[in-house]
């Protein structure tokens, strides 16, 4: 009777895991869309050259490692309450392999995420330094347009001299009242949008590492109680057959 009530409490928790994880999958996807299609980092992927490939490789990796691993979850939640329910030893094998390597993915990403964020900080500031600049440069009516749209986005305005005196880029395209408002310099905007972001990053991928590792030891536990089930009617049957 104790066993059973263990197993029964153990196929609940997997149960609410596997949904939770199921949600993960979604929070996961929706993150992966913000990213792609967000208008703070669309701003600057449109802003970018070709030449600048390191942002848009990392634009287009990020949604594609993120529809991918949200896939990978919506899968493994299933495949874990079906195999709860129905008590398939295959299921829980295929749910655990599954959880291993969204496991795996998570410490890898976390560790980009740890060592690269300051070169995807970088890299968009960069690009917003290239639009300056090319427009202090000449008069190209596209990249003032380019430095208007970012001005607008991020709520900031050029460069902030340390004297606190603005140039005459600032006042052409910082001009409306609702930008005159928005004295902050754009590249401490754009380093505290990231910080913000990444934030929220690093705690989606912590809740996503102990969900997996969750996950790996219910699986694991019932996998076991399935099998040992499975080989005493497998034993049994097979001492009826012989009488």
């Amino acid at each position: 009777m104790g066993q059973r009530s263990w197993v029964r409490a153990v196929k609940c928790q997997l149960l609410a895991a596997s949904l939770f994880i199921m949600l993960l999958g979604l929070s996961v996807s929706i993150l992966s869309i913000v990213t792609y299609c967000g208008k703070h980092f669309t701003v600057i992927k449109d802003a970018s050259l070709e030449k600048s490939s390191y942002y848009r490789i990392f634009h287009s990796v990020v949604f594609y490692t993120g529809i991918c691993v949200s896939i990978i979850l919506t899968v493994a939640s299933l495949l874990s309450i079906v195999a709860t329910v129905r008590e398939l030893e295959s299921g829980m094998a295929a749910g655990f392999f599954c959880f291993a390597v969204v496991f795996c993915a998570s410490i890898q990403a976390t560790y980009w995420t740890i060592t690269n964020s300051a070169v995807v900080e970088d890299a968009m500031m960069d690009v917003y330094d290239f639009v300056y600049e090319d427009v202090r440069r000449n008069t190209s009516s596209t990249r003032r347009e380019e430095l208007r749209i970012i001005h607008k986005t991020f709520l900031c305005c050029g460069k902030r001299s340390p004297f606190g005196e603005k140039s005459n880029i600032e006042n052409e395209v910082c001009q409306s009242e609702k930008m005159e408002s928005a004295n902050e310099d754009c590249l401490q905007e754009i380093q505290r949008f990231l910080k913000k972001h990444m934030e929220f990053v690093s705690i989606l991928m912590t809740i996503m590492v102990f969900l997996m590792v969750y996950g790996m030891i219910l699986t694991s536990f019932l996998w076991y109680f399935i099998h040992f089930k499975n080989s005493l009617d497998r034993k049994g049957k097979y001492i009826l057959a012989k009488q």
